[in-house]
């Protein structure tokens, strides 16, 4: 009796189909690194790129100030609309009693209600800085490798683009209305530059409250609450010689007097260089005293 005979077919390995294998199996391998390995290997390099200057980052965040402008647009309605109300509702209702007619007296109440409502936008700064806490984006922005300063300073920078809006909007409605600065375009150009750097270093004060209080509300009554004195017992409306004594001092004291005074005189083409350092010594103060303030809050915080 004959032994069973096995009939499965045995194959020989093929040495070009094995080294064929081997290279796919490879090539298989390589493309199936994990994500996080390739990751490191694009983060490992050599050279880590440079630390951003303390201008290029200042820019970077003056530019996320710009888009939030773009994807909200009604951020402009305070820098249009507010400013138009003022200057005609001012004009037409004290122009004939104070001047005797609306074309007199915008003559003398443009350059100050230009100031009062740039002046009076420089609120929104600390509101900002608030809602940017309240939403924990600066402990994200404390976390990154770049000047201390920058994020407030790119606050600024962005409102200074709001503070030059108001100002272009407020002129092109006082020539609509009769305004004729005797200073020309160089004159009107000097004074809102001197305008947008006193509220540029105004903002400042702004940017501390924003730091300490916590809620934008409380920063926007406490701005009002020291803006409505500042800006309305001042020369914007009327001369100061129309006011009671006690008045007179305080308006004389008061920094936006000052301001108004040479805006005014480098519009009109009169400027008085007393009122005009003054400015800027007040701006230097200004930026020493409150940017100072609010790093060490910044820091703290």
């Amino acid at each position: 009796m004959s032994a069973p005979t096995d009939t499965r077919e045995t194959t020989a390995p093929d040495p070009a189909g094995a080294a064929t294998d081997t290279t796919a199996a490879g090539t298989n391998g390589a493309e199936g690194t994990p994500a996080t390995d390739r990751l490191r290997e694009l983060l490992i390099t050599e050279h880590r790129p440079p630390r951003p200057s303390p201008f290029s980052a200042s820019l970077a965040f003056g530019w996320r100030a710009m888009l939030k402008i773009k994807h909200v647009p009604e951020q402009l309605i305070d820098v249009t609309a507010f400013p138009i109300m003022m200057t005609l509702m001012f004009t037409y209702l004290f122009g004939g009693a104070l001047a005797g007619s609306t074309s007199e007296y915008i003559q003398f109440l443009l350059p100050g209600i230009m100031a009062m409502s740039v002046v009076m936008t420089t609120m929104y700064t600390g509101v900002a800085v608030n809602n940017d806490i309240e939403k924990g984006v600066f402990d994200r922005f404390r976390t990154l490798a770049i000047w201390r300063p920058a994020p407030m300073v790119g606050y600024l920078l962005g409102d200074a683009f709001r503070y030059t809006a108001a100002s272009v909007v407020i002129l092109v409605v006082g020539l609509i209305l009769g305004f004729r600065p005797a200073g020309g375009p160089v004159g009107v150009v000097a004074g809102i530059a001197l305008l947008v750097g006193f509220s540029f270093a105004f903002s400042w004060i702004w940017t501390m409250f924003g730091l300490m209080l916590r809620s934008e509300k409380s920063v926007m009554g406490v701005s009002m609450m020291v803006l409505f004195p500042l800006t309305f017992l001042s020369n914007i409306l009327v001369e100061p010689e129309t006011m009671p004594g006690w008045l007179q001092a305080f308006v004389n004291v008061n920094p936006v007097t000052h301001l108004v005074e040479a805006v005014r005189g480098l519009m009109h083409g009169e400027a008085a260089m007393g009122d005009i350092s003054w400015v800027f010594i007040a701006s230097a103060v200004l930026i020493a005293v409150f940017g100072t303030l609010t790093m060490r809050l910044y820091n703290r915080k």
